[in-house]
């Protein structure tokens, strides 16, 4: 029964339920809410998927993962499962399927690992870029690192830019030079307060996570509807700091003017700028629409009531708990 109840939520968590999540309209007017939703989506999916075939494999070393899986790590190791195969002749198969779930569980793992080490690298490289090509400090550019509450630099392009820089020493907010001369002094604060708020709320923590979600099961389409719907909510967790600070038109403005879709945290570090002179498109992956934002922005709907958010928020760790409960107890 319990195998049963893990594979009909692998099968939920995998298909309809990022699909209807991913369409559902009152993300927007909870984007932190949705996050966190979001998130014990994943966790409580990956669990699932890797927890029923697990528990079906050891069922006949115990009750429970904690108690079977020594018993199955020594059947293997001392050829003792053979005579069990006048009690069970599925357990060949059991060994099989036990075996999957746990390379499953390390690729995952190794996918997590390796996307996050590319994704350093990639930035430490982008920020050596920076620094090479970042113009000298001016007055604009001081009072931007003011706002922004981190180092800033400022790139020498005519082409209003902005994005942020995570770093584990250290993070950099990149400012183009055609930003600070086209956008008001409101609008660059608006725009500044944005990356402030992907640095603050660490998003590209939550963006590398799904992205590593996306590679590892690139076969599931739904991961990439989870990889899209999260970066949407991290712009607009960001749109929401800059409101709080700043007027709504600025933002609108700087959004427009500069053609964000989407500030990345994790830019292309490999692209790099081209003949022409151009800074390197670091915004197209197309992950997050302009239109969606601007939207938001320009048709602003009432916020969700306190109690069906607080509904969600809750709801999450006990839907991430629930196969965890079901793998550990019987």
């Amino acid at each position: 029964m319990t195998v049963l109840l893990l594979a009909a939520l692998a099968v939920i968590l995998a298909w309809p339920v990022p699909v209807l999540l991913g369409r559902a309209r009152w993300v927007r007017r909870a984007p932190a809410a949705a996050m966190v939703l979001w998130q014990a989506v994943a966790l409580a999916g990956g669990l699932s998927l890797i927890g029923f075939p697990l528990l079906w494999g050891l069922a006949p070393f115990g009750d429970t993962v904690v108690e079977a899986a020594p018993s199955f790590v020594t059947a293997l190791a001392d050829g003792s499962w053979i005579p069990r195969l006048e009690q069970d002749p599925w357990l060949p198969t059991r060994i099989a399927a036990a075996t999957l779930a746990l390379a499953l569980f390390a690729h995952l793992v190794l996918t997590l690992a390796v996307t996050a080490v590319k994704t350093v690298a990639q930035r430490r490289r982008h920020r050596q870029m920076v620094e090479l090509l970042a113009a000298p400090p001016s007055e604009r550019s001081r009072l931007a690192e003011r706002t922004a509450g981190t180092p800033t630099r400022v790139l020498p392009h005519d082409v209003p830019l902005a994005y942020c820089l995570p770093g584990l020493t250290g993070s950099l907010t990149v400012l183009s030079r055609g930003l600070l001369e086209q956008l008001s002094a409101g609008e660059v604060a608006a725009v500044v307060t944005h990356e402030r708020a992907h640095l603050r709320q660490r998003h590209d923590l939550l963006r590398l996570a799904f992205e590593a979600w996306h590679r590892a099961v690139a076969w599931l389409p739904t991961t990439a509807i989870a990889q899209r719907a999260v970066a949407g909510l991290t712009e607009m967790l960001a749109d929401d700091a800059a409101l709080a600070a700043h007027g709504r038109q600025d933002l609108i403005r700087a959004i427009v003017l500069t053609g964000e879709a989407g500030a990345p945290e994790t830019p292309r570090a490999e692209a790099s700028a081209d003949p022409a002179g151009r800074p390197p498109n670091i915004q197209d992956d197309g992950s997050v629409p302009l239109t969606l934002r601007l939207y938001r922005l320009l048709s602003p709907a009432d916020p969700l009531p306190a109690p069906a958010r607080v509904a969600v928020i809750l709801a999450a760790p006990c839907l991430a708990a629930f196969p965890l409960g079901l793998l550990l107890w019987p």
